[in-house]
């Protein structure tokens, strides 16, 4: 069942950047943040009602550290989608299974178990090979002066991975998973509205502003199905699952955008599609009775 939930969640979050790729013409980077936001607190207050899910919780810090690094891997997700093609955005925030192969062996050798770091050497290579698929494909958008926007797209990916840690963490605690999206939902809208404050708020115009609702609803429900795949221990099955949205993600941007992705930048996805999965496997192997937490 929680490969279904990660099936699903790709292909959510993969709809909503197209309508993001539509609306950011119109409307910056936090302004989609907050409106995102703003949709997605009516959305889950409606379905934490139908529920009966109570949105009172007693861990409101670990929701507040989950808000924050997801927001700020949301915010470069949402800025990235806008300045780069769409499966090379999606590419590099789906870069999160090679950071954790990272944090995992930065912890080990932080811990000094240099025994262990020695076991995790083809993890090492795995995030080595991550890397080399980045560089493959930055290498056509550094003449189309996109190399700041591909920066950006990494480190939402940075920032998307350690989410996951989060969110599982969370559930690990009995937080269900519609309260958990319901305050990122508002941590969402409150790191908009302050930076709205300062970047200015675009008039509203149609159809542009079309966009925003079901920007907020696909978000919400991605949010809800990937939190569903990691808070009921995810596998590696889910793990691998979650690859898809690069697939989804380049289709649209073939069929409705007109991206042409040269061969040197499909050999870059293969490459941290492949890295990612055989880091999951080494990590897995490695640790047996670890639960899917670290995703």
């Amino acid at each position: 069942m929680q490969a279904s939930w990660m099936l699903l969640a790709s292909l959510f979050f993969a709809s909503m950047s197209v309508c993001i790729k539509y609306a950011s013409t119109h409307f910056n980077t936090f302004e989609l943040v907050f409106y995102r936001g703003l949709i997605g607190i009516a959305f889950m207050a409606a379905l934490c009602r139908v529920q009966r899910v109570s949105l009172r919780t007693a861990i409101p810090m670990m929701h507040i550290w989950r808000s924050i690094i997801g927001v700020a891997s949301l915010s470069a997700w949402f800025y990235a989608i806008a300045h780069l093609p769409l499966a090379t955005a999606m590419t590099l925030n789906y870069m999160s299974g090679v950071w954790v192969a990272a944090f995992l062996i930065g912890g080990t050798l932080v811990m000094g178990r240099l025994q262990d770091a020695g076991k995790q050497g083809p993890i090492v290579l795995t995030v080595i090979a991550g890397f080399s698929g980045v560089i493959m494909i930055l290498r056509p958008t550094i003449e189309q002066n996109q190399l700041f926007a591909g920066v950006i797209g990494l480190l939402s990916g940075l920032g998307a991975a350690m989410a996951y840690m989060q969110v599982a963490a969370l559930g690990r605690v009995g937080e269900p998973e519609s309260r958990t999206v319901f305050y990122f939902s508002i941590g969402s809208t409150i790191v908009g509205a302050i930076a709205i404050v300062f970047t200015g708020a675009s008039a509203w115009t149609w159809p542009e502003a079309l966009w925003l609702l079901p920007i907020g609803v696909l978000a919400a429900l991605g949010q809800l199905s990937m939190t569903k795949a990691y808070s009921s221990g995810a596998t590696l099955v889910v793990a691998n699952l979650q690859y898809s949205g690069i697939v989804f993600a380049a289709l649209f941007g073939l069929f409705l955008f007109g991206d042409q992705i040269p061969f040197m930048g499909w050999a870059g996805m293969g490459l941290i599609i492949a890295s990612g999965i055989a880091a999951t496997v080494l990590r897995n192997r490695a640790l047996p009775t670890a639960p899917a937490e670290e995703h």
